[in-house]
């Protein structure tokens, strides 16, 4: 950083001492391009949790890369890193992040690499998840099944559901006619 400034310091004084404002004009042009770039990798700061209140409704899907904290209703999926269901919160859909602490309701199924369920929570649904934890205290109606990699398994198991009726109709076939000659 130091020897940028010294870099620009001495370019900006020869090409103010060689030509008026045009060459100065286009000189601060470049370096401000390049140091935006630079602000636009450097924050790296964590944003806070964005927070849905109780008195907000949403219908639809909701996916982000951060953190949200529900404390009103949401008739969809949800998709974060960090989630946390407020327990005034009605969530109808299905949930997937690498963190979730349920305090509210959720009626659907749970996909997290770590999933949390305090005594305030009722979860009607199933639980797919790598690690657990369910507080004394909280009703939970469902199945629970442990998979070393929970996020990625829905959209596989739906891709193998798929698939599986398919390829099982193609296995069923080939070997029928194989099985017939030799009999």
């Amino acid at each position: 950083m130091f020897s940028k400034s010294k870099i620009n310091d001495p370019n900006a004084k020869p090409e103010d001492s060689k030509a008026a404002a045009a060459p100065s004009g286009a000189a601060p042009a470049a370096p401000s391009s390049a140091p935006k770039p630079d602000f636009s990798s450097s924050p790296r700061p964590k944003a806070p949790p964005s927070t849905l209140s109780t008195d907000l409704t949403i219908t639809g899907n909701l996916k982000t890369t951060g953190d949200i904290q529900v404390e009103g209703n949401v008739e969809g999926d949800i998709r974060a890193h960090l989630l946390t269901v407020g327990e005034t919160a009605v969530i109808k859909g299905e949930i997937v992040a690498d963190d979730i602490v349920v305090n509210g309701r959720v009626i659907g199924r749970v996909r997290g690499l770590k999933v949390r369920l305090t005594s305030t929570a009722r979860v009607e649904g199933d639980i797919i998840h790598k690690t657990i934890a369910i507080e004394s205290g909280a009703h939970f109606e469902g199945s629970v099944q442990r998979q070393d990699d929970p996020l990625n398994t829905g959209p596989k198991s739906a891709a193998s559901g798929v698939g599986a009726t398919p390829a099982a109709a193609a296995p069923s076939a080939a070997p029928k006619p194989a099985e017939a000659p030799k009999s």
